[in-house]
């Protein structure tokens, strides 16, 4: 074989080239993915998995077996510098591996060190933790009420509070006080129609927001305010915005604000041709785009046009962010919030909009 793509991280934005691993071998490329785990879980269904709609295996896709049953490679590690210039990655493990083309897409964290002091969280990402989370809830909400505290005031917090509150409930549990440490403003970048219904579905809960202050501390499930106000918690979520991957600000590659690889209209490195990358991960020079999935699933198809153009020296594809995208939220017990274009409305039917479209997603991509 000629070429050598290697697909670092194996996530939403990567998931239509490892699709076409198969043809792309056809063609005397040989594709390498690297990846921390065989299994990969989608974010959008995560707090469905807290909650108890899904199980770990309605929300992961079978990477490995993916890959390797189109006849790639499938490595399980995690990247931890990029020798740009002498096209050479360093894995976690110590191991090296050298590339034609390399494409990233190697996710975010929760950067919750800042405020941990001692004891034990579960972070948004990766989405694994919620299953830790759920089981702890599980095991306290048999004997007694399970006091859940979820650091963040953003569309995760609103979904992990929700559904923390219906895990509790299950299986004759005693359930749960939930209270959302929302920093400075609850759900502040939302729409007010939007920002309305999610005041009314976490009131309806019995959910406390508390405003106008954001966590400086947690320790051992004491949670402390920056203005002196402090709470105990026996389960702790947080969900204070991700960052990406800190392995391209190691690697001195030019990112942006947020530390993610910046990239062109190509979703491709300026300095580095051969570099590209979607997701969490990047930052989109053109556009800087939220964190959400919706843009590393329209970057599938940019994604693998430009890696097999570049490995055959072909024009490249413009990436495209669009315009305004769904958003619906589900907030636990089958309910959800819904807003596109001005329509916004909560309930049943919302959740079920999401349930189908990401059952839709996950059926597409199945081997």
């Amino acid at each position: 074989m000629n070429k050598h793509l290697v697909l670092v991280g194996a996530g939403h934005a990567h998931m239509t080239a490892m699709a076409h691993i198969k043809d792309l071998q056809s063609q005397g490329i040989k594709v390498t993915v690297i990846g921390p785990s065989s299994h990969h879980y989608y974010s959008g269904m995560g707090p469905g998995m807290l909650g108890g709609t899904y199980n770990p295996t309605d929300i992961s896709f079978p990477v490995q077996q993916m890959v390797e049953a189109q006849g790639g490679t499938f490595i399980t590690d995690s990247l931890e510098r990029i020798a740009a210039d002498r096209r050479e990655l360093t894995l976690a493990s110590g191991n090296t591996i050298t590339y034609d083309v390399a494409s990233f897409n190697i996710g975010s964290h929760v950067p919750d060190a800042e405020v941990l002091k001692a004891g034990e969280v579960f972070s948004v990402k990766p989405i694994e933790n919620l299953q830790a989370g759920r089981q702890r809830i599980l095991d306290l909400a048999r004997q007694n009420v399970v006091k859940v505290g979820v650091v963040g005031g953003g569309p995760a917090a609103l979904e992990v509070a929700g559904n923390s509150w219906a895990c509790g409930r299950e299986k004759d549990g005693k359930g749960c006080q939930v209270r959302i440490y929302a920093g400075k403003h609850f759900m502040a970048k939302v729409p007010a129609k939007v920002h309305k219904r999610c005041v009314q579905i976490m009131a309806k809960r019995g959910i406390e927001i508390i405003e106008g202050s954001y966590v400086t501390e947690i320790n051992n499930g004491k949670v402390t305010l920056a203005d002196g106000r402090s709470f105990t918690d026996d389960v702790l979520f947080t969900a204070v915005g991700v960052r990406p991957n800190p392995a391209f600000t190691r690697s001195g590659l030019e990112t942006g604000p947020d530390g993610g690889l910046v990239v062109n209209k190509f979703l491709q490195s300026p300095k580095y041709p051969e570099i590209f990358g979607g997701g969490d991960c990047i930052y989109f020079a053109d556009q800087p785009l939220d964190k959400v999935g919706v843009y590393a699933v329209r970057q599938n198809p940019v994604l693998l046009a430009n890696l097999q153009a570049q490995l055959e020296g072909k024009p490249l594809m413009p990436f495209d962010p669009g315009g305004d995208y769904l958003l619906i939220f589900n907030c636990g017990d089958g309910e959800g919030i819904f807003h596109k274009r001005g329509v916004t409305f909560k309930g049943r039917l919302a959740f079920w909009i999401k349930d189908y479209i990401d059952r839709a997603f996950m059926r597409h991509f199945q081997p």
